[in-house]
């Protein structure tokens, strides 16, 4: 039997904010989360966030990963794969027009960094996306972009090296 906690429960990729943390700190955190969120294609640097928090840069790295389980980098890189998997699932935007308000800087960085975590480039996304989309419309656009969310829990550079690891010990 399930309660309504269980059914309640946030899907494991979706990490809620840590509130054993000090509720100032813990307002200053979202407050650059929501900056992030806000504006996904700017450049954030940690020195940027941390002024937005108002506290110092390595508090702010070291207390943003501990309350939302990802450092800020990752955690701006999964909403910008997210927008970008949305607009390429979405829209019959070029790639290209998809990548650089997304916040890429290289369509090459693009393509590759959106393979390694989604695991399709984003023109075979586009053709799976376009198999089902009403399917897509019957579920709400939050529980589809939290279901949907890359699981950034281990770093681009070590995933690459993992998997170029294994497909090197398969051959």
């Amino acid at each position: 039997m399930t309660t309504m906690t269980d059914e309640m429960a946030m899907p494991a990729n979706v990490v809620a904010p840590d509130t054993a943390k000090p509720p100032a700190l813990l307002r200053r955190l979202l407050r650059a989360r929501d900056r992030m969120d806000a504006a996904p294609h700017e450049t954030w640097l940690v020195r940027r966030l941390a002024r937005v928090s108002g506290v110092s840069q390595a508090h702010f790295a070291r207390s943003f990963k501990e309350t939302f389980g990802l450092p800020p980098h990752r955690y701006l890189l999964t909403r910008r794969l997210e927008r970008a998997t949305a607009l390429l699932r979405d829209t019959d935007m070029p790639i290209t027009e998809i990548a650089f308000p997304t916040g890429w800087n290289s369509l090459g960085t693009f393509g590759r960094t959106f393979r390694d975590i989604i695991g399709k480039t984003p023109s075979e996304l586009r053709t799976l996306g376009s198999d089902a989309p009403c399917q897509r419309a019957k579920v709400p656009s939050c529980i589809l972009s939290a279901a949907l969310r890359p699981d950034l829990t281990i770093a681009v550079s070590e995933k690459r090296r993992r998997d170029g690891s294994a497909s090197n010990n398969g051959a």
